[in-house]
């Protein structure tokens, strides 16, 4: 997850979350850690690590391959990974908020539950949580059809802003982070994020089927999931929403070229119950540190092709609040919240 600070677009109306994201490079704070120097890590027993959605799905990936990481480097002898999907991982936050001060438990979180407290109107929320770490993310991609007349992203919200129903954009779910990004653009480019005519689809591999099909003149997803058609040429990479277009893929533009406040990342982290003791917390902050730092987890980013935006403790808690002021005001542009 990188996000952008959203000082400044917040003081234009502009302000929103994440991308959902501005990634700062990878960091811990090591002023929470319990891994000092002074005092010995002592290994997690056991720890039951909620995924807040189904097998297969993003969350449900990257609790596997914390759970894997964590018993390669012995830094916990025992983890299970239970699955709870629903409502944007709302349903398994309802779950967890209760169980204050209960130890060996932890949950995946992100912006997509961000996002699902205020579109669904839950009565707990994040705040409900330990922060521990916010541990990767994924750039989102703008891509047109071949031979679209859109040659970039500034040609598209020009025709967006002149006649906001004759530019269909195909996307994930409503309030997703494929939406919340459109909507960061959309107030950058003038135009009310309401007014564009996003279509919700169930998946990339949907909202490819349709942009083959001409049913949409634009589509937006992770990179990886517009990767082939783009590497095939199918498809014309407009836009990744990193600060420098400098990966794998081929864009016209990264976001950061347009502005480093249009920098957003889909970001998944971890998280603990609230309540818990500082001794716990310190010990559960460390065996984050040391997983991050380890060769298991390196090796399960490069695999998945994860952005390494990893930060923790106070750090990543101070994160999490300009983050939801940013997606709140993202989500109210766009008619998703009161």
């Amino acid at each position: 997850m990188k996000i952008s600070t959203f000082a400044r677009a917040a003081a234009v109306g502009t302000a929103l979350l994440l991308a959902l994201t501005a990634c700062s490079s990878p960091k811990s704070d090591q002023g929470a850690s319990a891994d000092s120097g002074t005092t010995p890590f002592k290994p997690l027993t056991r720890v039951e690590l909620i995924a807040p959605a189904a097998p297969g799905s993003g969350w449900d990936q990257t609790a596997r391959a914390t759970q894997g990481s964590l018993q390669a480097d012995k830094l916990a002898k025992t983890v299970t990974v239970n699955n709870v999907p629903g409502a944007s991982g709302t349903v398994a936050l309802a779950q967890v908020a209760p169980k204050k001060g209960q130890k060996d438990l932890l949950i995946m979180s992100g912006l997509a539950m961000m996002s699902g407290v205020v579109t669904n109107g839950t009565s707990v929320s994040l705040d409900d949580l330990t922060p521990i770490a916010r541990l990767v993310g994924e750039h989102e991609a703008i891509v047109v059809p071949k031979g679209s007349p859109f040659t970039n992203i500034d040609d598209l919200f020009a025709a967006i802003k002149k006649d906001p129903k004759s530019v269909a954009i195909a996307g994930g779910s409503a309030g997703s982070a494929d939406h919340l990004f459109i909507g960061l653009l959309a107030q950058h480019y003038g135009v009310k994020p309401s007014d564009v005519n996003y279509v919700p689809y169930s998946g990339g591999g949907e909202a490819t089927t349709a942009l083959l099909g001409g049913k949409v003149q634009a589509g937006i997803a992770g990179t990886g999931e517009f990767a082939a058609q783009i590497e095939s040429g199918e498809l014309t990479g407009l836009l990744v929403s990193s600060l420098k277009n400098d990966g794998d893929l081929t864009f016209v533009q990264a976001a950061g070229e347009i502005d480093p406040e249009l920098e957003f990342a889909n970001w998944r982290s971890i998280m603990a119950p609230g309540g818990i003791d500082a001794k716990l917390r310190a010990q559960y902050l460390a065996a984050i540190d040391k997983m991050h730092a380890g060769d298991a987890w390196k090796a399960e980013l490069q695999k998945n092709a994860w952005i390494d935006n990893y930060i923790a403790g106070d750090e990543f808690a101070g994160w999490l609040k300009s983050e939801n002021t940013r997606v709140q005001s993202v989500l109210k542009d766009l008619g998703l919240a009161k």
